[in-house]
């Protein structure tokens, strides 16, 4: 008896039939058949296969599959090594194998991988790294000079919005800007017993670090105010504290359904991002060192808004004076810059 061994190269997916004559160029499989002859003078009688299905070198009891760790690894390397015999054996193929791996490679290469878990502790730890290394260690005077004290120009409200952080829209540096940031950038009214916070903030900047200019930024798609324009206000309430904090805009609400209820409930909203900004700026003027600051012209209040939609920044000044009469007399002047 006598045992001829023929090998065949089939490209894309696995298809086998009975007989090696129906093998299409369907399948991307190294396979290896037998045929075993009674004699050597039937070298033309056809071949035929053990198994219904591809085996290596030898029938199916003589390989027995065993499942252990890394095998995937080794059935892969066990996969190459028998393409590169193959290969040797079968110069005409190169050419055919390079283009099918090169498809295979595309596609893998297009695999949606899952996307890692987000590690809020490795975040701010590369955060600060680059912090560091880029700015920090890249500007030692500038450093050790805020490590003698601050002296900021600009005192700036600004909405807690992670979207518009006021030193990444206006480039401020470090020591440039003393900030209170809340919910719609609201300053309430003075008030020693509910407001202590921002009444704290500004007493500190205006007497203490003596800022020359307090700026109230408003912004587009503000959800603070989209609540006050939105909220009942009937006695009724939904929330803990967002409800009872953005009223303090509440004068802006009702100038703009006054003078534009007829507007989408959109574009009521983006009326009120600006009033509620001249709401703050008037309350601003109920603190005594904020008014005394501006009588002596050693204090100024601009309002501003930031439509992060379009890329724009308004600003308004408001100056302030005292008529004989000492009643409050504001003119509004309005820079717009849109970049």
């Amino acid at each position: 008896m006598s045992i001829t061994t023929s090998y065949s190269l089939c490209l894309t997916s696995p298809s086998l039939s009975k007989t090696p004559q129906t093998l299409t160029k369907k399948s991307f499989n190294l396979s290896i058949s037998c045929k075993l002859s009674s004699s050597p003078s039937s070298p033309s009688s056809l071949p035929s296969l053990i198994r219904n299905e591809p085996v290596f070198a030898a029938p199916a009891p003589i390989i027995t599959p065993i499942l252990r760790k890394g095998m995937g690894t080794e059935s892969y390397e066990a996969a190459i090594e028998g393409l590169k015999k193959l290969l040797s054996e079968n110069g005409g193929l190169e050419a055919v194998a390079a283009a099918k791996i090169e498809q295979i490679t595309a596609e893998l290469q297009t695999v949606d991988k899952p996307a890692a878990a987000f590690n809020p502790v490795e975040r701010l730890k590369t955060g600060f790294i680059h912090f560091k290394k880029e700015k920090y260690e890249k500007n030692p005077a500038l450093y050790g000079e805020l490590a003698k004290g601050q002296s900021p120009k600009f005192m700036v409200f600004a909405c807690a919005d992670s979207r518009v952080c006021p030193s990444h829209v206006l480039d401020f540096q470090p020591g440039e800007a003393f900030m209170v940031r809340n919910v719609a950038n609201m300053v309430p009214a003075y008030d020693q017993i509910t407001q202590t916070g921002v009444g704290a903030a500004v007493e500190y900047a205006v007497l203490h670090l003596k800022v020359e200019n307090i700026v109230v930024i408003g912004h587009s798609a503000c959800g603070g105010i989209k609540g006050l324009m939105s909220f009942p206000y009937d006695g009724s309430t939904s929330t803990d504290f967002i409800e009872n904090w953005v009223k303090i805009g509440a004068p802006a609400k009702a100038k703009v359904k006054a003078e534009n209820g007829s507007l989408s409930p959109a574009q009521q909203c983006t009326l009120c991002e600006k009033e509620a900004v001249n709401v703050s700026l008037g309350n601003l003027l109920t603190y005594p060192f904020v008014r005394d600051g501006l009588v002596k012209k050693t204090l100024a209040l601009k309002g501003g808004y930031y439509d992060f939609v379009n890329g724009s920044f308004e600003l308004w000044g408001l100056d302030f004076g005292l008529t004989p009469t000492l009643s409050v007399r504001e003119v509004a002047s309005v820079l717009h810059w849109k970049l």
